[in-house]
């Protein structure tokens, strides 16, 4: 019997439970009938109850072209995304309705890097299953038995960032295939935003046509569209469902539909269908999911200033640059240029069989440099050899020699961009001699980024340079599309938010952590960190992040919701519950397979190469090191599904490559909260982990000031009525150049005809560091010049500049330190959003202190240095609980009210009562003047003092 070369799919008349699609809609999303919406293009979206209407074709009447002899009767894909971690599943089957044996190559495209982790086939009754070998243990059995007629294989793509899956059967008349291949893939965060891209490409026309993608994201969804692919022809067809942690994307054309016109017998269904989402992100310290023994933490902060960037473009100007790629690259390079920022600094250099550098040194971006900068790449005329050795060398030292001569910001990030098109043909030939050179040369604050353009060039080669040198490297297709792609990985790496980032977790409860050192974070990407967790040794799992930012130096601290996470996978049929697991294993053998490239011995790549091999065959993955194995019941038939030769960067598609460091490997700067003890106390407000000073000053509620009074050892109370906006000076010391004031929001609406106000907003300035802090209910922020940092309430953190520490502890307090002498404490209290009054507010406390200069003042500032009081006559008052007494102050005499105000620093929700007495008529005769003669116009304005 001869077998035909093909990937056909046998008809079978029960499917398999594991992979059914359901059509009577899916009750799980029924609840988010009240949130359709149309995304970006022109998709129509439908509720779920319609969705399948128009799905089953047998119910229209249609039919299948007779002259087809071949048909396929389904075409089926089926995604599932759980954090980020995707696995697919392509299905088809197809029956042989010609009288004669039929060939037929069934195609698959799989995302490049993507992890085959089965496959499956019924020719006619015989099945073949699949196992995962070493490589040369798979060849040798599929030598022994190798199937008649039969191959399948994986080869390189001249696609994007795609591989093909091809297997090829000989079919006999009336004989039915199935076919089912599996793969598994990390979606990477890019220009803010994860892409799942599913090729689909059936080949015909389909009875049965039906791809699922289902969205699990615990952080919940920010967006999620799917962009027109196919230039109108299924406008309407793709159908969203979409809720906060989850969403739907159901593409089910009719056989109609997938006509090319009404009368075509192809198929139109030959493009990608693309998925486009993002999550929300409370916390800048990430998200720390911990999972069945293994914990994976995804870091994407937002709302910083972009670091400064020093940037060499390093462009190949040979002879085989001419025409297209040269015209792309100036293209894409004149907008480059345009989108440098005015405090970057540049340089360009390109190279053949010479070197140039349009300067020899660094230029700040402004627009007369960047336009001569573009003029001078306009008239390149490529021609002549390449000297990829020297150009590198050049662009280094330029680098090295500005740092040398102090023109570099301490705080700044320096990149070198390589673009080229093929390999050295003058000079240095020889590519590990240029690999030696370059590392020899290059600071360890220098990121190497190598793009290769079309296949001429040795990929694995700038693989290799760029993953040394804190860089990656990214392969360009050398098209009418070198542009764009070229444009889109600089936009990848033009806005640097932090620098030497390290991830940091308790030893004794994790191990096998993944790289958790990187050398830069870029804005709208991810950096993915996983490891194992044992359960048994905490209780909780706690990561610190150390990073420097554009003006500060951060430490930021999370705590795993463990319970949280279980308890909403358990809900979702579609949720992975292996994710963790899944992920762990990706990043693992990728950056393994990266480390190997780079291995300095043998015996160091031979015990990298087993780790990988023994991973590969426990998670049942095809790897560059395995082969997959494809054989019927009876063994005397087999296939070999070998990898393509290794095209992988570290983890194809992340932005980084890092390196590990010991877990416990803190820099000296940083001092981190102590973890938590568990348990945690069942009922009440959390204890803050210090124990705060006893006596201090402080503004509460609506807002009542307590102002202690240390050689009277009295405390003395306060209120201030005044109206929302109203900013209120607290301290103003122009001496010593250190500012609080506070501004004033009003309840929801009034309460026994008053309208209580609170601080909602709070500003500290430090004149002397140009520091200023913005602390609301929302954010933290910390501005030095022109360079801002921003954090949340829900973050645990520290920023550090200079003298100014700014320490905050999630939805509880931030305080901030001066020189570890002085300290101002802010609370932040939360009330239910609902509430028909109440809103959030801020509380601040001052520590008595002698380290403010004799001018100071404010409402508070103006007790640092104490006056002198006397309470005598203490009497009953109106109310037997509240006596009052009389009390002389600055040349008044005042009468005063015994009473209890709260102290919120160690129980945020009851307080802790503090006795004191009540000044009334908002403080008049114990403050200086009038409460408005404390008005101030900026939360930033000294008080002006007469």
């Amino acid at each position: 019997m001869q077998w035909l070369v093909t990937v056909l799919i046998w008809f079978f008349l029960s499917e398999s439970r594991g992979f059914e699609i359901p059509t009577n809609g899916l009750p799980e999303f029924s609840e988010y009938g009240d949130l359709m919406e149309l995304a970006p293009g022109k998709f129509q979206f439908v509720p779920e109850n319609q969705r399948h209407q128009r799905s089953v074709s047998g119910e229209s009447g249609e039919t299948m072209e007779d002259v087809d002899q071949v048909t396929l009767y389904s075409y089926k894909v089926q995604s599932t995304i759980t954090s980020r971690m995707a696995n697919t599943m392509i299905q088809t089957k197809v029956v042989n309705n010609s009288p004669q044996p039929q060939d037929i190559m069934f195609d698959v495209q799989i995302p490049k890097g993507a992890f085959i982790s089965n496959f499956s086939m019924s020719v006619d009754g015989m099945t073949f299953t699949s196992s995962i070998k070493e490589k040369t243990v798979g060849r040798a059995l599929y030598s022994q038995a190798k199937a008649k007629g039969k191959s399948t294989g994986l080869v390189r793509s001249s696609v994007l960032d795609m591989e093909n899956f091809k297997t090829e059967v000989n079919v006999l008349p009336g004989a039915k295939v199935q076919f089912e291949l599996h793969y598994q893939e990390v979606k990477w965060r890019k220009l803010s935003s994860y892409e799942h891209r599913l090729h689909l490409q059936p080949g015909r026309l389909a009875k049965h046509l039906e791809v699922d993608v289902w969205i699990i994201e615990p952080q919940g969804l920010k967006f999620l569209h799917v962009p027109d692919t196919s230039d109108g022809h299924f406008d309407g067809i793709p159908v969203i469902s979409k809720g906060h942690q989850k969403a739907h994307v159901s593409f089910r054309p009719t056989v109609a539909q997938q006509r090319k016109c009404f009368n075509c017998s192809e198929t139109a269904v030959d493009r990608d269908l693309v998925v486009v989402y993002d999550v929300n992100r409370e916390e800048n310290a990430g998200e720390l999911e911990v999972f069945n023994g293994y914990f994976v933490h995804f870091f994407a902060p937002d709302h910083m200033d972009p670091i400064p960037k020093n940037i060499l473009f390093v462009i190949d100007v040979s002879g085989s640059m001419w025409g297209v790629k040269m015209k792309q690259t100036v293209e894409a390079m004149k907008t480059i240029l345009d989108d440098l920022r005015t405090d970057d600094q540049f340089s360009v250099v390109d190279f053949n069989h010479n070197v140039r550098t349009w300067r020899n040194d660094l230029v700040l971006a402004t627009k007369t440099q960047v336009a001569d900068a573009k003029r001078y790449i306009e008239k390149i005329q490529p021609n002549g050899g390449t000297n990829i050795n020297e150009a590198l060398l050049r662009a280094i030292f330029i680098l090295n020699e500005a740092n040398n001569l102090g023109m570099l910001d301490p705080n700044s990030v320096s990149l070198i961009i390589l673009v080229s098109d093929g390999d050295p043909t003058v000079g240095e030939l020889k590519l590990s001699k240029i690999q030696k050179n370059v590392k020899q040369h290059i600071r360890d604050n220098i990121s190497l980024f190598s793009l290769g353009i079309g296949f001429d060039v040795d990929y694995d080669f700038l693989k290799r340079i760029s993953n040394e040198n804190r860089g990656i490297a990214q392969r360009i297709y050398g098209n009418q599309d070198t542009s764009f792609q070229l444009k889109k990985f600089y936009n990848q790496v033009s806005t640097p938010l932090l620098r030497n980032i390290q991830f940091n977790y308790p030893p004794t409860s994790v191990m096998d952590v993944t790289q958790n050192s990187f050398h830069n974070y870029f804005g709208g990407s991810e950096i993915v960190v996983a490891g194992k967790f044992d359960p048994e040794k905490t209780e909780q799992l706690q990561s610190i992040i150390t990073a420097t930012s554009a003006n500060t130096e951060l430490v930021l601290e999370t705590l795993a919701q463990m319970d949280d996470l279980e308890d909403f996978l358990s809900r979702d049929k579609h949720a992975d519950p292996d994710f963790t697991r899944k992920l762990w294993a990706y990043l693992t053998i990728n950056q393994l397979l990266a480390e190997r490239s780079l291995a300095p011995t043998a015996a160091v790549k031979r015990k990298i190469t087993k780790t990988i091999l023994q991973m590969s065959l426990e998670h049942h993955i095809v790897t560059p090191l395995t082969a997959m194995v494809i054989e019927n019941e009876a063994g005397n038939e087999r296939m070999l599904a070998d990898s393509p030769p290794q095209d992988h960067s570290c983890c194809s598609g992340a932005l980084y490559y890092g390196s590990r460091v010991a877990p416990t490997s803190l820099p000296s700067w940083a001092n981190p909260s102590p973890m938590p003890r568990i348990p945690m106390p069942a009922k009440g407000a959390p204890v803050l982990e210090a124990t705060p000073p006893p006596h201090v000053m402080r503004v509460e509620n609506d807002p009542h000031f307590i102002i202690y009074l240390p050689k009277s050892q009295k405390n003395i109370c306060f209120n201030i009525d005044s109206e929302p906006g109203k900013i209120l000076n607290l301290v103003s010391d122009p001496e010593s150049g250190i500012l609080v004031n506070g501004q004033l929001i009003g309840a929801k609406k009034p309460k026994n005809d008053k309208l209580s106000t609170y601080f909602g907003k709070l500003g500290f300035y430090f004149q002397s560091e140009d520091v200023k802090i913005e602390i609301s209910t929302e954010t933290i922020t910390l501005r030095r010049g022109t360079r801002t940092s921003s954090l949340s309430w829900s973050d645990t953190a520290q920023i550090m500049n200079q003298r100014v520490l700014v320490t905050v502890k999630k939805e509880k307090t931030v305080t901030i330190t001066l020189d570890k002498e002085m300290s101002f404490s802010v609370l932040l209290h939360r009330v239910w959003k609902k509430h028909p009054i109440n809103v959030d507010f801020l509380g601040i406390y001052i520590p008595s202190t002698n380290k403010f200069s004799p001018k100071a003042h404010g409402l508070i500032g103006q007790f640092m240095h104490e006056p002198k009081i006397h309470i005598f006559n203490e009497r009953p008052g109106k109310d037997p609980e509240k006596p009052q007494a009389s009390m002389e102050v600055k040349g008044h005499k005042l009468v005063v009210t015994r009473g209890l105000q709260k102290d919120y620093r160690t129980n945020s929700v009851f307080g802790t009562d503090v006795p004191c007495w009540f000044v009334h008529n908002s403080g008049k005769g114990f403050i200086d003047g009038h409460y408005k003669d404390y008005f101030v116009p900026q939360l930033y304005s000294f008080l002006e003092q007469p």
